[in-house]
């Protein structure tokens, strides 16, 4: 088991480490080296671009507008690029004989050049939604929406989908640039703790298409992959739109990258001089200087007296294994800790927890999980509950006795805490154990049933959990989460059936409510059974608002990659208990409109499995 969970993981950290980023840090104080917001508590965004009302027809209706995130690490964005407008590039240093026009045909052939029509790395037969999926979506909405977005969300499946659009190959929308868009993407996608897949977006668009708010992001996505080098493309074109300081620090950075120290020490040194830099970035950057071909200098970082992390301090601690202190962490959002999972330089032992915390929320997977604490097992330096935990999840996986497995399961789920009625294993243990639980025998099982269920649909086993429907017990949890996730149901529930379920474990009102919302949006209530519970629940599935208005419209009009960011605009809380019945009914009823069944059910499902 090891050898193949290995090699999986081997395959995830070469996903993580796809691409090289470009550069974005900023100038916002003299004596940082930050960008606007960045080492502020209370940063202040730039002002979001107001809608353009379709064509023809009503104006979309716009939900009501979230808090911006409380986290350092993002900086705030120029304003769009003119509508329509093509970026200027500034004109490369070339002799003033050459055409400047023509040198560019050389570098980039006609034939090799993207289109801004279409941008994004996943195509829809790798996984990605169509390429209509924004339709006829009035572009600066569905950025204003990205902006406002709150994230990480509460939900991993509404997380999943949420990348799973934004990374997808799709058409810009109208009136917006193709390079904002992608950059509106990948600031999201940052901002949910998807570094890997915010650099696949930005790298998604040729360098001569960049627009300065897309230099930004991008400059934030290479540091929160760990990759300075990946500032070194981008340095010419983003000097020519503003020279920050981020940039200028850039230079030296890529110039000792390049082995080229003669070039790199006037650069540090004139930075020194105008105080474009000081203090722990200062030597982060000195470090990846020396970190090149012939660097010749050994730099000590030191974190006394820092009390903010930020997106450089992390992204070169990472691109030079420095530790960043546990506590610097605090200071940052969860995003940060997801970061910290992706990073192939992080020592095993201290990924295992920022990477349970991103299984939790989608940014891993299960496989993912269980190849880094099977990596674990074989690493003489883990700690003895590391490798304990990788000892239980081998018991559960491959055991032949179902007893031995069961147990293992539960120690991985707490142990004896796990076998009481109001104790509940993490949501991350269950993500982990997901293939585990599918190889249980429902009657081996059935006393844990509802976890073993939960478990499964975490990693979207829906027809083996469907198996387990003539063993659960009726009107329990495990039978609550296999109504709604069944791919296969082929027949309506009655009222009756609803009225059975107890709610379980957790707050069993709200999970009522819950169940409710999710097979009156699945449609698997009849109409006049709808009616009934919703009035003896108290779910007004009928309240209609601005944000319903708008899923509504976008939902009739087949756009599933603005009824994604919509849904995830209803679904801005600190947790499940937070949501309301009323938005998981709009939420599950339009996704499956445009024909997103499968993450339609796995939401409905998690809702049982959280709430």
């Amino acid at each position: 088991m090891r050898t193949s969970l290995k090699a999986t993981l081997a395959a995830a950290v070469a996903v993580g480490a796809l691409s090289a980023l470009a550069p974005a840090i900023g100038q916002d104080r003299p004596e940082s080296i930050l960008p606007p917001g960045f080492g502020d508590t209370t940063p202040t965004p730039a002002p979001a671009p107001r809608p353009t009302p379709p064509a023809a027809g009503e104006q979309p209706a716009r939900p009501t507008t979230p808090s911006q995130p409380s986290t350092a690490m993002i900086q705030p964005l120029p304003a769009p690029t003119p509508n329509g407008a093509a970026p200027v590039v500034p004109p490369p240093v070339v002799p003033t004989a050459v055409d400047p026009t023509v040198l560019a045909r050389y570098e980039m052939p006609e034939s090799a050049r993207r289109s801004l029509g279409t941008v994004g790395p996943v195509t829809a037969r790798e996984g990605g939604l169509e390429t209509d999926a924004f339709g006829d979506a009035d572009g600066q909405y569905v950025e204003t929406l990205m902006r406002r977005l709150t994230a990480p969300l509460p939900s991993r499946w509404m997380s999943i989908l949420l990348r799973r659009a934004l990374v997808s190959r799709v058409d810009t929308p109208r009136n917006t640039n193709g390079a904002d868009f992608a950059a509106e993407r990948a600031w999201l996608l940052l901002r949910m703790g998807e570094s890997t897949a915010a650099r696949a977006v930005t790298q998604a668009v040729d360098t001569y298409n960049y627009t300065p708010k897309l230099y930004q992001v991008a400059m934030n996505a290479a540091l929160a992959t760990g990759d300075p080098a990946g500032l070194c493309p981008l340095v010419p074109g983003a000097m020519g739109y503003a020279p920050a300081r981020g940039w200028t620090m850039a230079q030296a950075m890529c110039a000792g990258l390049s082995g080229n120290p003669a070039q790199a020490t006037p650069l540090i040194a004139t930075a020194k001089r105008r105080n474009v830099a000081s203090g722990v970035d200062m030597l982060l950057a000195q470090k990846v200087v020396g970190a090149g071909a012939q660097g010749r200098q050994a730099v000590t970082i030191e974190w006394d007296g820092v009390d903010q992390l930020t997106a450089w301090r992390f992204g070169l601690a990472m691109a030079t294994g420095v530790t960043v202190p546990d506590e610097l962490y605090a200071s940052a959002g969860p995003q940060v800790r997801y970061w910290q999972a992706l990073s192939p330089s992080v020592a095993l032992g201290d990924r295992l927890a920022p990477a349970e915390a991103a299984a939790g929320q989608g940014v891993l997977s299960s496989a993912a999980l269980v190849d880094l604490y099977a990596a674990t097992a074989d690493d003489d330096e883990a700690q003895s509950t590391a490798s304990a935990t990788a000892n239980d999840l081998q018991t559960a996986y491959t055991d032949r006795n179902a007893d031995a497995r069961m147990t293992a399961l539960r120690q991985l789920w707490g142990g004896a805490a796990a076998q009481s009625t109001d104790a509940r294993p993490s949501y991350a243990r269950l993500v982990l154990t997901a293939r585990a639980a599918a190889r249980m025998n429902p009657t081996a099982g059935k006393a844990d049933a509802d976890r073993l269920v939960a478990s499964m649909l975490t990693a979207g086993l829906d027809r083996t959990a469907a198996r387990w429907l003539g063993t659960v017990p009726s009107g329990g949890d495990a039978w609550a989460m296999i109504v709604l996730s069944d791919p296969d149901a082929y027949r309506r529930l009655s009222y009756a059936d609803l009225a059975s379920y107890s709610g379980g474990d957790g707050d069993s009102a709200l999970k009522q409510r819950m169940l409710f919302a999710g097979l009156a949006g699945m449609g698997r209530l009849a109409q006049g059974d709808i009616e009934r519970a919703a009035q003896t629940l108290g779910v007004r599935i009928g309240a209609a608002n601005a944000w319903t208005r708008a899923l509504d419209r976008a939902a009739r009009d087949g756009e599933s990659g603005t009824v994604v960011v919509l849904a995830a605009i209803g679904m801005q809380a600190p947790n499940w208990k937070s949501i309301s019945p009323e938005a998981l009914y709009r939420i599950v009823g339009a996704l499956r409109a445009v024909g997103l069944d499968g993450e339609a059910r796995m939401i409905a499902a998690e809702a049982i499995a959280r709430a």
